[in-house]
């Protein structure tokens, strides 16, 4: 990662060094107020913007983007904005591969994505892991692991999460797998982000029954 990225601006603060981000939203009215403003200067930056949304979102997204003064098809067509369904973009086959989505998160990052963006600003809606519980832990555990792609990149990554669908103890672990939170539309340092090796070991314990009791990383 570069040091000397200029910081960018997000929910009422300025991302630094760290940019993974999970945001917790109560209407689509809140998130897109957040949001929009950051996903503006992205693409007035030059940056690559990289949108996952659900698959009924897609044509209230392009309203919702050009409402902002966004023209969504001139940046498509330029490969600026690229809009993904969740389903399609994380469950290839039906199944949520966490192997697979690194490859494809590394992919997308500054200096690997095609194009000549001098960094990527990746929203992800999220609520395509609700109802299927093994699902969500697996992607519980993937947002811990990704955080070792992210930190070796420049490019800011938000995850969308809406807090009515989501269980308290599901919740407290979605944040401890991102060093950073929107919550009540501002960014704040996250205080219960635990470091991958760490959330790991407990997480993977729990999963298998052994409670707390340390395991070891296969």
């Amino acid at each position: 990662m570069s040091r000397t990225t200029p910081p960018i601006s997000l929910a009422g603060s300025q991302l630094g060094a760290i940019r993974h981000v999970c945001a917790f939203f109560s209407s689509d009215d809140e998130e897109y107020r957040v949001l929009l403003p950051f996903i503006k200067d992205g693409l007035s930056r030059g940056d690559k913007a990289v949108h996952v949304v659900n698959p009924n979102q897609r044509d209230e997204h392009l309203h919702r983007l050009a409402s902002a003064g966004i023209d969504p098809a001139t940046a498509q067509q330029a490969g600026q904005l690229e809009i993904k369904i969740n389903t399609e973009a994380y469950l290839l086959d039906g199944k949520f591969d966490q192997d697979r989505m690194l490859e494809t998160f590394e992919s997308l990052a500054s200096g690997n994505a095609p194009g000549d963006f001098p960094l990527s600003r990746i929203v992800c809606r999220m609520d395509w892991a609700v109802g299927d519980a093994s699902r969500l832990e697996n992607v519980i555990e993937f947002e811990s692991r990704v955080n070792d792609i992210w930190s070796q990149h420049d490019d800011a990554v938000i995850c969308t999460y809406h807090l009515s669908q989501f269980r308290g103890d599901t919740v407290i672990d979605i944040l401890r797998t991102h060093p950073l939170v929107i919550i009540g539309g501002t960014l704040q340092q996250n205080p219960f982000f635990t470091p991958p090796r760490e959330f790991l070991l407990e997480y993977r314990a729990r999963r298998s029954g052994l409670g707390s009791l340390p395991i070891r990383e296969s």
